[in-house]
């Protein structure tokens, strides 16, 4: 029936499943993915025979990890841009989203930097929503991009060397650094210089209520 609550054996195979998701993301994140299965079981603390009622193989497992810490990121940054109609705005604040996350939410980020050149082309987390904003700021005459797949590319490049600069510079302040990036990317496509640096000052939601139990 529909409307039907899952029931005690469903709620078993969910807390399985996440508990191999959380255990793949975590090894993803310190880029062990040179595993063996029996090692992934005993992280997640879950039976060998458990892992294969939810997964054919480690490679599908480890692509749902990336999945659903990519899902994560997504919502949050639907979530951050819900009732925002300019898509200059909706960009800046979603690269400015993805900028702070990788200090605090560290893990999710190593996942996502672990994942690599893979996210441009990702039909899950930041490149379908980022390439929609700038086809929508094309459209919306906001930006003067010729190309936005070579706009994306660089939207793309600046999020994942920012997270790694921002990793190996634990010292330097996250989110004036994302701010200025997003800035010129903003100066980049076409928004004044002014402008650009008034959307990226606009404040933005805390993180935590975002993207609780990020990688969990």
């Amino acid at each position: 029936m529909a409307g039907t609550a899952p029931s005690r054996l469903d709620r078993r195979k969910a807390r399985t499943r996440a508990a191999l998701i959380h255990a793949a993301q975590t090894f993803i994140a310190d880029g062990k993915t040179n595993v063996a299965i029996l090692e992934l079981t005993q992280a997640a603390d879950v039976g060998m025979g458990s892992f294969y009622n939810h997964f054919s193989s480690k490679d599908e497992l480890f692509q749902a990890a990336v999945e659903d810490a990519l899902d994560r990121h997504g919502a949050a940054l639907d979530e951050l841009t819900r009732g925002m109609d300019d898509p200059a705005e909706v960009f800046a604040c979603s690269f400015r989203l993805t900028g702070r996350l990788h200090r605090r939410h560290p893990q999710l980020s190593k996942v996502l930097l672990n994942t690599g050149l893979a996210l441009v082309t990702s039909e899950h987390g930041i490149a379908p929503r980022a390439r929609r904003d700038i086809q929508a700021g094309i459209q919306a005459e906001r930006f003067t991009v010729g190309d936005p797949e070579l706009a994306l590319v660089m939207a793309a490049g600046a999020t994942l060397c920012l997270g790694q600069l921002l990793h190996t510079q634990p010292d330097r302040d996250d989110a004036q650094a994302t701010d200025q990036i997003a800035e010129d990317l903003l100066r980049t496509f076409g928004i004044p210089a002014k402008e650009a640096h008034q959307i990226c000052q606009h404040p933005l939601p805390e993180l935590d209520r975002l993207l609780p139990n990020a990688t969990a």
